[in-house]
């Protein structure tokens, strides 16, 4: 019964890890089609109808894709922007807009996203809309994601999903891509860098 038990556990094991590896095969085959386009992002958001090109001709959008039921990658990236954006000053600050768009519209509401958003900075704005729309909105910015049944979790699913950041201007040109980190430090230069280009 014991080694019943240990095999079944191997077995879960390799099947996550056959899947991780399929994701990130995925991830680079994506990456090596090319840069992300970006262009414009037009989604209901906790803001009202948000629209890139309703930014002064000055900001940039600190754009991250995921979800608000994300266990580790989602909230780990949003505490590192409102640690860059807890170091800018108050011009820098205002220049700079964190838009978190879901890839969950079946769970995450407009208020749910409000609620999950509010614990990162009142300037964090959550968007999401329809799979149709978020399938064109992602597929410009070269985002992977797709949703992972788990039957045995209360969860139901979960989304696997890329996890850069893209500093956006008004027009959607993607002015940098910065790769998922734990720490500030490579978006904090990003960000310098691109505010001081104007």
């Amino acid at each position: 019964m014991k080694r019943r038990g240990i095999w079944l556990g191997l077995g879960a094991i390799l099947v996550v890890m056959a899947v991780g590896i399929g994701f990130y095969q995925h991830q680079l085959r994506d990456r090596a089609n090319g840069e992300p386009q970006g262009g414009p992002i037009d989604l209901p958001s906790t803001e009202g109808e948000f629209s890139l090109s309703q930014l002064d001709d000055d900001q940039l959008a600190v754009v991250f894709f995921g979800y608000t039921w994300c266990p580790d990658v989602c909230p780990m990236s949003l505490a590192v922007v409102r640690q860059v954006m807890g170091r800018l000053d108050p011009e820098q600050r205002r220049r700079v807009v964190p838009l978190m768009v879901s890839v969950d519209p079946e769970r995450d509401t407009l208020a749910r996203l409000e609620e999950y958003l509010g614990f990162f900075g009142e300037e964090f704005i959550g968007a999401t809309g329809s799979q149709e729309a978020l399938e064109e909105v992602t597929q410009r910015y070269g985002v992977v994601w797709r949703r992972v049944e788990t039957p045995d979790s209360a969860m139901a699913y979960t989304i696997d999903h890329s996890a850069s950041l893209f500093l956006v201007d008004p027009e959607g040109e993607i002015r940098r891509r910065v790769l998922h980190s734990p720490t500030s430090g490579p978006l904090q230069a990003a960000l310098a860098q691109a505010l001081k280009e104007g």
